[in-house]
Order: C-alpha cells, then sequence, then structure tokens
C-alpha cells in the first residue's frame, strides 16, 4: 500500500480534478444566458468535490475527514442531476453525459471505499 502524504497522492483527488476540469470544458459550450445558471452551478458543484477532500484531509481527525468525504459524496450527487437536466435541455449529448455520469460513478465508488476505510480505523 502506498503512504498517503498529501491529498495530492488520493487517486480519488486526482480523478476528481480531472472531473471536474471536464465539466468546465463541457460547461463552455454551453448558451451564454446559462453562464450564471446552471453552467455556474455544475462548475461550483464539481470543484467542491476535490475542494472537500483537500480540506478534510488536512483536519485533524478521521471523523472530520469522513464528514468532508460525505460533502464530497454529495456534491457528486449535485453534478449528477445537473448533468441529467443539462441533457434533457440538450446544452451535452447523450454520448458526453454517459462518459461523465461513468466518469462519476467511478469517483462515487471511490469516495465511499475511502470513507469505509478510514470509518473502519475509527472504530478500531
Amino acid at each position: 500500500m502506498t503512504k498517503v502524504s498529501s491529498y495530492k497522492d488520493l487517486v480519488v483527488w486526482q480523478k476528481s480534478m480531472d472531473f471536474a476540469e471536464q465539466i468546465y470544458l463541457s460547461t463552455s459550450a454551453f448558451p451564454s444566458h446559462e453562464l450564471y445558471g446552471l453552467s455556474s452551478q455544475l462548475r461550483r458543484a464539481a470543484v467542491s468535490i476535490p475542494s472537500n477532500l483537500a480540506e478534510g484531509s488536512s483536519r485533524r481527525s478521521k471523523a472530520e475527514f469522513v464528514r468532508f468525504i460525505n460533502i464530497a459524496s454529495g456534491s457528486l450527487s449535485e453534478v449528477e442531476t445537473q448533468l441529467l437536466l443539462a441533457q434533457r435541455l440538450n446544452y451535452i449529448n447523450e454520448a458526453l453525459s454517459t462518459a461523465l455520469q461513468d466518469a462519476s460513478t467511478e469517483i462515487s465508488k471511490m469516495l465511499f471505499a475511502l470513507q469505509r476505510s478510514l470509518s473502519e480505523k475509527i472504530a478500531a
């Protein structure tokens, strides 16, 4: 097992950063009237995922980190919902929506695994 010395070493943080970048690139093609609407909401929620992982990892306890993982997971659910709406509004095509949803599912599984691992260490 690899030693994690920084949140930047967490694969889930790295994938969340890639995901946020994909969201930014995808929303750049949204209609201009969505600049302060759905586009902005998607970007904020996507950025919240790696940001909460970074903040949580710097907290003093594993329990606090778990809380921030849960917040990141909630932000991920927001992104998933907003992506579905963007697809319904034809702001993104089905192929892009599917690719982003697949990335979201992978991150969700990783967040759950990290949360479970930390919770087991708290209980021990």
